[in-house]
C-alpha cells in the first residue's frame, strides 16, 4: 500500500505497463503466430490483415487506460486511506469529454475499415470468371469463359472419418478432411471474379489466406473476388452450417503460373471432351453396373454407405422398397430428391442417373435384373 503512496513507484509501475504493452505488440503483428490470422498473399489481405491488427492495439490500449484508471482510482483513493465519496450532479464538461473522444476513436476506426470493405466489394476488370455452386455436400465450378465444369469432393477416405468402435482406419492423411478430388485452379496475379450461388441449401464460400468469403444461396446469385500473389495451395472450407456433412465440403484453390494454368485448361476440355456420353448409346448392364458404381460411391455413399446398409436418417438401399420396387418411383427420388436427400436432376447427367439407378437395384441383395438406359431419364425429367 505504500508503494502506491510513493509517486517515484508508481511511474516506475506505469513504465513497467507500457514496456510490457510493447512487447505484447509484435506478437499480434506476427502472421506465423498460431492464433492469429492465416498470413494474407494478396494486397487486400494485407490491408485487411493490417486494419484488424490496428484495431485490436486500438482496442488494447482502451482496455488498458479505462481498466488502469478505475483500478487507480479504486486504490489510490479507497475507503481506509480515509477518503470520502464525492456527491455530485452532471458536469457538461466530462459528458462532452466522454462523448467526443469515442466518436473521434469510432471515426478512426469506420474509415479505413470503409476503404477496406470497398477493396473488397470492388469486382471490375476481371480476368477470369467462375460460378462456384454449393451442393449437400460438394462444391460445384464452372469456369463460364472457357467451358470447363466440374465437382470437387472430399478426399479423405469415408474410413478414416467413420470410426465406429475402432472399426475404421486409424491412419489420417497428411490433409486429413481438407482435401478434395479435384482443387480450383487459378493464375496467379490474375484477379478472379467468383460467382456463388447453390443448389440446395446455403452454404457459404471462404478461404481465410485469399481473404475471401461469400455466401452461397439458392436462387441468388452473389459476387466477390480474389487474387493471389503467391503461387501456393489454399484450403478453406463451407462456413455455413448445411447440414449433416457440413464438415466435409472443404474447398482446395491452387494458384500456378499463367503457362501452367493454360496447360491445365486444355486438359480439361480433353478430358471433358472424352468423357461426353453418347445420348443414342444403348448400355448393356454390366456396363451400366460398372459407371452406377462410381457415380454412387462420388454421390452416394457418404449417406447410404458403401455396402447400402444406410445410417441414421438415411435409410439402407439394399432390400429396400424402393430400389426393389418399381423403377420409375426409383428415378422419380433421384431426380427430385425427398425429404433429407437432395435432388440430382440438375448434378448429374442422364446416363450417371441411369446407371446409378440401375447399379442400386442390381447390387449387394438386390438383383432387379433392371437395364435402366439414359432415354428413360430423359423422359422422366
Amino acid at each position: 500500500m505504500l508503494a502506491y503512496r510513493n509517486g517515484d513507484n508508481m511511474k516506475h509501475r506505469v513504465s513497467v505497463l507500457w514496456a510490457g504493452l510493447a512487447l505484447l505488440a509484435p506478437s499480434f503483428c506476427c502472421a506465423e503466430y498460431k492464433l492469429n490470422m492465416q498470413e494474407p498473399v494478396s494486397d487486400v489481405g494485407w490491408q485487411v490483415f493490417s486494419l484488424h491488427t490496428a484495431l485490436m492495439v486500438m482496442c488494447l490500449i482502451i482496455f488498458v487506460i479505462v481498466f488502469g484508471a478505475m483500478f487507480y482510482s479504486i486504490f489510490k483513493h479507497r475507503k481506509s486511506l480515509g477518503y470520502q465519496a464525492a456527491n455530485f450532479h452532471e458536469s457538461t464538461t466530462v459528458e462532452i469529454f466522454w462523448t467526443v473522444i469515442p466518436l473521434l476513436i469510432l471515426v478512426g476506426m469506420a474509415v479505413p475499415a470503409t476503404k477496406a470493405v470497398l477493396a473488397m466489394k470492388d469486382t471490375r476488370g476481371a480476368d477470369v470468371t467462375i460460378k462456384v455452386t454449393g451442393y449437400q455436400w460438394k462444391w460445384g465450378y464452372d469456369y463460364l469463359d472457357e467451358g470447363v465444369s466440374f465437382h470437387s469432393r472430399l478426399a479423405t477416405p469415408q474410413t478414416q472419418f467413420e470410426n465406429f468402435n475402432g472399426s475404421g482406419d486409424a491412419s489420417k492423411n497428411e490433409n486429413y478432411l481438407l482435401e478434395v478430388d479435384h482443387p480450383l485452379v487459378v493464375p496467379v496475379g490474375k484477379k478472379i471474379h467468383i460467382l456463388t450461388t447453390a443448389n440446395d441449401v446455403i452454404h457459404s464460400w471462404w478461404v481465410p489466406q485469399l481473404t475471401v468469403k461469400q455466401d452461397a444461396i439458392p436462387g441468388f446469385i452473389r459476387d466477390t473476388w480474389f487474387k493471389s500473389d503467391k503461387i501456393g495451395t489454399y484450403r478453406g472450407q463451407c462456413t455455413e452450417l448445411c447440414g449433416k456433412d457440413h464438415g466435409f465440403m472443404p474447398i482446395v484453390v491452387n494458384v500456378v503460373s499463367e503457362a501452367d494454368y493454360k496447360t491445365w485448361l486444355d486438359e480439361q476440355k480433353k478430358l471433358a471432351a472424352a468423357n461426353q456420353d453418347d445420348p443414342n448409346k444403348v448400355w448393356t448392364l454390366a456396363e451400366l453396373k460398372e459407371r452406377g458404381q462410381k457415380v454412387y460411391d462420388s454421390n452416394c455413399a457418404v449417406c447410404h454407405k458403401p455396402d447400402g446398409k444406410g445410417q441414421g436418417i438415411f435409410p439402407a438401399l439394399d432390400g429396400s422398397k424402393v430400389a426393389n420396387g418399381p423403377k420409375a418411383e426409383h428415378i422419380k427420388i433421384v431426380l427430385n430428391g425427398k425429404n433429407a436427400m437432395p435432388a440430382w436432376a440438375k448434378t448429374l447427367s442422364d446416363t450417371e442417373i441411369a446407371a446409378v439407378v440401375a447399379y442400386e437395384r442390381n447390387a449387394w441383395g438386390n438383383h432387379t435384373g433392371d437395364v435402366i438406359q439414359p432415354a428413360d431419364i430423359k423422359a422422366a425429367r
